[in-house]
């Protein structure tokens, strides 16, 4: 190399190797029980790389070779902080041999007679009784791609958690693409999209522990640009296939109402209708191969778990149950799963309305605001559920969920005892922390 270039970049260069270091060490010799192992490591590499895209945010092809070493590191490590992927592999392994996911139990599925698919008790060990005991509730497109790992690699888990990688990568670069180009095209800085494809939480839980949100993002990016460029049809496609991948996008849908109708040269009500039209049977059609009322049954009721037994890391709703212990006795999260979803479709409809959408920034700020509603509204908040606001935040002037993105793993604190209680101090300071950058935001908003 260089000496004239090594004394140039001598310090991006020793700010990177410390990443890679960070990361093997991360990938390799990091259990999820020791918490402050993990939270040393975090902090270290958001420090290193928030730094490293600061210094050279005007060298955005290092960066980009940056994004893909350091996702590289973990290529051959097996997950470390979920064990998700074994009912990943599990569903490839069962549609790759003609059998329904959506349609059997995997603890009752495993006593069939006739039923074989290769290191079958290793996985129901691995994905845990919660999963083993519940339908799945990954959707269709999803589906496909755990289709593919148990097709290509029928009987190696390690081989099956190299083909999710390479997708997850390869969704990253395109969310880099097609992130760039819509940065660009709204006025803002390509080098924002760094502040997602760099970030330790992106790495370490999309690439690293194979959360494909990472993929749900990529083509949502894509359907908010191809729409930004007035292509309505192919948004609306896009779009579905997100949706396909993880529910999530479901609840931007009303939110276009206002951005197609307040700009009649290319998008009117008509466009509306057809777009929403489009969206939906994108979605019924990826459903269609698996179809039946039972399985629409055991879909739903699995989704519905979500609301109404499972609670993590949530912050309106403890405060909720913490009065509810108060008044009735009990938990009350069955109640508050069907409540407090209705708040959130309020807050939605109130943005639909009340919110200005004449420019795509303006709507892609407003998906920030439903997006953060639904989070501080959810009895269940892993942290992988904020890859899609830390996307939108790019587009906006908003950066609370940076911060979010770097206190959310304090989470991990309830898998350093056995049996998983919270710290509720650290998601008591995990949500000041937000709750306060995201007032302190709005405030300077409303004062320009």
């Amino acid at each position: 190399m260089d000496l004239r270039l090594f004394k140039l970049y001598k310090i991006p260069i020793l700010l990177a190797l410390s990443c890679v270091a960070f990361y093997f060490s991360f990938a390799y010799g990091l259990e999820r029980a020791d918490f402050f192992k993990l939270i040393g490591l975090y902090g270290a590499l958001c420090f290193l790389s928030f730094k490293l895209v600061s210094m050279l945010k005007t060298d955005l092809r290092l960066l980009i070779g940056l994004a893909v070493i350091f996702r590289l590191a973990f290529i051959l490590a097996l997950p470390n902080l979920s064990q998700d992927y074994f009912r990943f592999i599990w569903d490839g392994r069962l549609i790759a041999s003609g059998w329904n996911p959506y349609q059997y139990i995997p603890e009752e599925l495993i006593g069939f007679e006739n039923f074989k698919i290769p290191q079958a008790t290793e996985l129901i060990v691995g994905m845990g009784s919660l999963s083993a005991g519940h339908f799945s509730n990954y959707p269709p497109l999803n589906q496909l791609i755990f289709a593919v790992a148990g097709y290509f690699s029928s009987s190696s888990i390690m081989g099956s958690v190299i083909i999710f990688r390479i997708f997850i990568i390869l969704a990253d670069i395109g969310t880099l693409i097609f992130g760039r180009r819509l940065l660009r095209s709204i006025g803002l800085p390509e080098h924002r999209i760094f502040w997602y494809i760099l970030n330790p939480f992106i790495i370490i839980e999309m690439t690293g522990n194979l959360h494909f949100e990472s993929v749900m993002d990529f083509l949502l990016v894509l359907s908010v640009y191809l729409l930004h460029k007035g292509k309505w049809f192919w948004s609306a496609v896009t779009l579905g296939m997100s949706v396909s991948v993880k529910l999530l996008p479901l609840m931007f849908l009303p939110l276009f109402f206002r951005y197609f109708i307040s700009d009649k040269e290319r998008l009117n009500f008509k466009n509306l209708i057809a777009y929403y039209l489009i969206v939906l049977s994108t979605i019924i059609l990826s459903f269609a191969p698996f179809y039946s009322y039972e399985v629409f049954s055991n879909f739903m009721a699995s989704v519905g778990l979500w609301f109404g037994k499972f609670e993590f890391n949530a912050s309106i709703y403890y405060i909720v149950r913490w009065i509810g212990f108060q008044v009735k006795g009990f938990n009350i999260i069955e109640t508050a799963g069907k409540i407090l979803p209705i708040f959130t479709v309020l807050i939605i409809l109130g943005l639909t309305f009340f919110r200005k959408y004449k420019n795509t920034k303006q709507l892609l700020t407003n998906m920030l605001f439903a997006v953060t509603a639904y989070l501080l509204l959810s009895t269940t908040v892993h942290p992988w559920y904020l890859a899609i606001p830390l996307l939108l935040s790019l587009f906006t002037e908003m950066r609370y969920v940076i911060i979010w993105s770097v206190v959310v793993m304090l989470s991990y604190y309830a898998y350093c005892n056995t049996e998983y209680n919270e710290s509720m101090w650290l998601v008591a300071l995990e949500y000041i922390l937000v709750v306060g950058f995201l007032g302190r935001e709005l405030f300077k908003k409303v004062e320009n």
